[in-house]
């Protein structure tokens, strides 16, 4: 079972999303989004809460409102957390969660510390708390089935950019060629230009009157 919940709507349309337990929470750690950000209380047991961005947005285009939502659902969904004041909330990129066979369901590390932001939590908001669980919605996906389906569409994207690409270097190779030819057309032109004029010269004759011999 997972479930989603709708950031604040005057921030744009953002989904938040968490399992149910931490057998959901490996599912949603091995088929997670590229564009998805992880949040947990930090040093405390807490629901894997993942905010899923829009295409090409990091995490420093997450608006501040938008972010609090997901600390603030964190922290609720934290025995020890909700209890106290003054915790921190991590989060980072799926991308850089770490998991090994050796750690324990549920359990993750980071491939890049670097990657991991920390906000500091001073109090739970109920407003914020009861306004998001009143969007919240129970669905049983098929997770893998759907990071499938997207692995195949980017597939195919990609298919399409590399024809696209070499159609557009074929065209500028044709255009090239077409360009020297061009070229060598018009140099061809001016030295038949120039061997006209030197036998005009040799006959001694002036123009008008190699035109009367033509006539």
């Amino acid at each position: 079972m997972v479930f989603y919940f709708k950031a604040r709507p005057e921030a744009g349309d953002y989904t938040i999303f968490m399992g149910l337990d931490k057998y959901e929470n490996e599912d949603l750690i091995k088929y997670g989004f590229p564009e998805d950000i992880w949040f947990h209380v930090d040093k405390m047991s807490s629901a894997h809460v993942y905010l899923r961005l829009p295409k090409f947005q990091t995490m420093d285009d997450i608006p501040e409102g938008v972010l609090e939502d997901c600390v603030q659902l964190v922290k609720a969904n934290s025995i020890q957390g909700n209890k106290l004041n003054n915790i921190d909330v991590v989060y980072t990129p799926w991308q850089n969660l770490r998991k090994t066979a050796s750690m324990e369901v549920g359990q993750v590390s980071f491939h890049n510390p670097k990657m991991v932001r920390t906000v500091r939590v001073e109090k739970r908001i109920n407003e914020i708390v009861n306004r998001l669980n009143r969007t919240k919605v129970e669905r049983k996906p098929d997770l893998k089935a759907e990071r499938e389906a997207v692995s195949a569409a980017e597939k195919a994207e990609r298919k399409q950019q590399l024809r696209e690409k070499k159609r557009r270097e074929e065209m500028e190779r044709l255009e090239k060629e077409r360009q020297t030819e061009l070229r060598s057309y018009k140099n061809l032109m001016v030295a038949e230009k120039m061997t006209s004029n030197k036998n005009i010269a040799s006959t001694g004759k002036s123009l008008q009157e190699l035109e009367e011999d033509f006539m």
